[in-house]
């Protein structure tokens, strides 16, 4: 057949495609373990429903410490109802990076209709390869209870032999090392992803750092396939009802005030520590760290960006928190108290902030200041005098400032002293 000429549109196409196939090649090294001594690459989860321009300038900040995206690309709710995500096919090329097209199933489905959600699946697979995506595998998320391993063994078996030869990946829970059904499940995947965080009863935090070490030992011992571990940087609310039940868990949505429920937070420096230990001994078959999720700049719970990728770099995190005294401009206006946040990391917010009169300064009797707490802290008393109690546990972020409280003091009263208690 003599060559002819392409249309510029179709030559643009055939580059685009060849470009994502030599991503999938990438993705296929990205995913063995790495040489004894070398560092583990870092994954990240794109969980965003909404391409917002925060997240592609997210994208743009960080794809150079990143090995692969996870990219949600559906999900499947508790009711039976499909969300489908479109991703900014230019941002995700943009970062030269492989990307994994990850798909949620609710573990509160009822029913697993399998061929239902397969042809969901190979519909979704279809419409990304149209728009110029060649993911290099399908992931399934899918937090199914233990007892329900057989029925999700036989549906990814059905799963991986229609979509061939693309490969399978899975996330795995560590409540499903005690099942013997484990060990054939990874045996179907070609990759799998262990969830350390936030799969256990919320009342015991998002993550403990010894737990999920001993479950990384107890997973490698398990599969002979390429791994990685799920860690967060990310925070989320719980909810009880009435009856003490966990009512909501809310990972995703802006911080909520109030309620009968918590916020749950993962100190950046605690995972810093954790990260550092895998990246000196990883355990046997370890592949990388999967990062759950992308931070962006309008996603008030999760890390700020900056934060992350000193984490991912293992640069040295020095928070800088200080507690600031602001005064009021003119007339009887009240001074706010204010949390400044100088350093390169991320910060817990302190449980209490004590306001002092300095000795020997004492104001007249009924010449004292009065206040409030704002922004999460309420003003309260004990025996060692006055304080602002924090009321939901948070992060103030590098570089960031807030307001927590304020002031109203007699004229010629004393300056009152504000010291920072970050214990219980």
């Amino acid at each position: 057949m003599p060559f002819a000429f392409l249309p510029e549109r179709s030559c643009r196409r055939i580059c685009r495609g060849l470009s994502w196939m030599l991503l999938a090649l990438l993705l296929t090294a990205c995913s063995r373990a790495p040489a004894p001594g070398a560092r583990l690459p870092q994954d990240a989860y794109i969980w965003q429903r909404q391409w917002t321009p925060a997240l592609r300038t997210a994208l743009s900040a960080s794809h150079a410490h990143v090995a692969r995206w996870h990219v949600l690309a559906a999900e499947l709710g508790a009711s039976g109802r499909w969300i489908d995500i479109d991703p900014d096919v230019e941002a995700l090329a943009n970062t030269g990076r492989p990307l994994l097209m990850t798909v949620r199933i609710n573990g509160q489905l009822a029913r697993l209709d399998a061929v239902a959600i397969q042809d969901h699946l190979l519909e979704r697979l279809s419409a990304w390869r149209r728009r110029g995506l060649q993911p290099a595998a399908l992931e399934i998320d899918y937090d199914c209870a233990t007892a329900r391993l057989p029925e999700y063994i036989a549906f990814l078996r059905s799963l991986k032999a229609r979509v061939a030869p693309l490969d399978l990946a899975v996330t795995a829970l560590p409540t499903w090392l005690s099942s013997p059904q484990l060990a054939s499940l990874l045996a179907v995947a070609d990759e799998s992803t262990l969830q350390v965080h936030a799969v256990l009863d919320p009342r015991l935090g998002l993550f403990d750092a010894r737990l999920a070490q001993d479950w990384l030992h107890q997973y490698a011992q398990r599969t002979r396939r390429p791994w990685h571990v799920a860690l967060p940087a990310y925070g989320t609310r719980v909810s009880w009802d009435a009856q003490g039940r966990i009512a909501a868990v809310e990972s995703e949505r802006p911080l909520l005030a109030g309620g009968l429920g918590n916020e749950l937070m993962v100190d950046p420096q605690v995972m810093a520590r954790f990260v550092a230990q895998l990246q000196a001994s990883p355990p046997a078959g370890m592949a990388g760290i999967t990062w759950f999720r992308l931070p962006t700049g309008d996603d008030r719970r999760a890390w700020s960006l900056s934060t992350w990728i000193a984490v991912l770099e293992g640069k040295p995190l020095k928070p800088g928190l200080q507690v600031q005294l602001v005064a009021g401009q003119g007339g009887n206006t009240p001074s706010d108290i204010r949390l400044n946040n100088e350093g390169n990391a991320d910060v817990s917010l302190p449980l209490r902030v004590r306001i002092k009169v300095r000795a020997g300064d004492a104001a007249p009797s009924g010449n004292v200041c009065s206040g409030d707490g704002i922004n999460g802290y309420t003003l309260e008393n004990d025996a060692q005098g006055r304080y602002l109690r924090l009321g939901q546990a948070g992060l103030l972020r590098a570089g960031a400032s807030r307001t927590i409280g304020w002031l109203r003091c007699a004229e010629g009263g004393a300056a009152p002293d504000i010291t920072l208690e970050m214990g219980s």
